[in-house]
């Protein structure tokens, strides 16, 4: 019988898979890109492309596979394809995340601020 930890038990095997599997989605840095972008709203494949510098057919081959993984939806918007993240807690990992890391570069380069502001 699995321990619980914190009021939660340990989760099935299954569950570990597909979790393993979305964060390893997730490890590209392209993808972690687009999840960013879709997080703060939704949009169509070339404006997404524009917004992270990537070339339009890697981007809608990225977007596919965020798709399958059941991670990112879409919807047809007359000619365009529109995609958003749906699950406020796929956002909410992009972004701790995310922002987790950006206050620790911007927390690591603080001293060598300092220093070059005091002429060091």
């Amino acid at each position: 019988m699995a321990e619980k930890v914190g009021g939660h038990g340990d989760p099935s095997a299954e569950v570990l898979v597909e979790a393993a599997a979305a964060f390893g989605l997730l490890a590209s840095a392209a993808r972690l890109h687009i999840m960013w972008a879709l997080s703060q709203g939704e949009c169509d494949v070339t404006h997404l492309a524009d917004r992270v510098g990537g070339a339009l057919p890697a981007v809608s081959q990225h977007l596919s596979k965020l798709k399958l993984a059941g991670l990112v939806r879409s919807r047809r918007e007359g000619r365009h394809q529109v995609y958003y993240v749906d699950d406020p807690d796929i956002v909410t990992v992009v972004r701790v995340m995310v922002g987790q890391l950006t206050a620790r570069s911007h927390q690591a380069l603080a001293p060598v601020r300092r220093l070059h502001e005091v002429g060091g």
